[in-house]
């Protein structure tokens, strides 16, 4: 088992990508600690862990609140003496349109407090989960952190707050690759396509085709095909990578 042992928390586990990596993680032999805003929806993927013979650990978080992180690294460290991974997987989107028809003036539309949303969560949380969770792993000179962008990141239209959250993770990858390498800590990131979440569940189908269009693969990807790519990059094959951004995309990103 590739992660025989590891100790990964991975935060936005209770559904989606998130869940997904979850129960891969567990198949390669972690022990899990889910965070989630949405407790009741972590407990049921937990218990699919439990069902699989894992340890795992449950907490509700918010990434973007300082005392939320730090409490939860104290105590997964308490509860299982380290911290091999962290998945920065928590992510919100927030659109200043909800059915993006026209092709000017939604920036107009954003609101504060739809901006500050969702860069709290998506930018600040990856960079609170990310230093909090290297400390523990500077300690142990080993650690495993992915960090979860998207392609939206390269720009789309009424999504002006979820494009620069998620290109802010790009430029944070890269600094903390830097910085963390002499502790033995690889930093990476996943920048996910269209994916089968709840975040593309209220896509209207005229919009969705459009995007499906745009795909090389023709498809949307399912949330395990996200969670291999995160296996692998918390894995001890991915020893020597560190500092990169990999699209997982059906081959999206290259057309555009």
């Amino acid at each position: 088992m590739r992660l025989q042992d590891k100790v990964a928390l991975i935060t936005g586990g209770g559904s989606g990508i998130g869940a997904a990596t979850v129960l891969r993680f567990a198949e390669e032999g972690a022990r899990l600690a889910i965070a989630d805003v949405n407790v009741e929806a972590a407990n049921q993927v937990a218990d699919q862990v439990r069902a699989m013979d894992r340890p795992v650990t449950v907490f509700q978080v918010d990434v973007s609140r300082r005392s939320d992180v730090e409490g939860m690294i104290e105590a997964i460290v308490k509860e299982y003496g380290r911290l091999d991974i962290l998945i920065n997987n928590a992510g919100i989107n927030r659109d200043a349109l909800s059915v993006r028809k026209t092709k000017e003036g939604e920036i107009k539309k954003m609101t504060d407090e739809q901006w500050d949303a969702v860069l709290a969560v998506n930018l600040k949380g990856t960079f609170l989960c990310s230093q909090t969770a290297a400390v523990p792993m500077m300690d142990q000179k080993y650690g495993k952190i992915v960090n979860t962008s998207s392609i939206g990141a390269l720009g789309n239209i009424g999504q002006a707050n979820y494009a620069a959250s998620k290109a802010g993770i790009w430029g944070l990858t890269y600094t903390l690759a830097l910085e963390y390498a002499r502790y033995n800590i690889n930093v990476n990131c996943v920048a996910p396509g269209a994916t089968k979440t709840q975040m593309t569940a209220g896509i209207p189908e005229n919009i969705l085709a459009g995007i499906v269009e745009k795909i090389p693969f023709r498809r949307m990807a399912e949330p395990r095909e996200i969670a291999n790519v995160h296996l692998f990059l918390a894995s001890d094959e991915a020893a020597y990578i560190t500092g990169q951004v990999i699209f997982v995309d059906g081959g999206m990103s290259v057309g555009i």
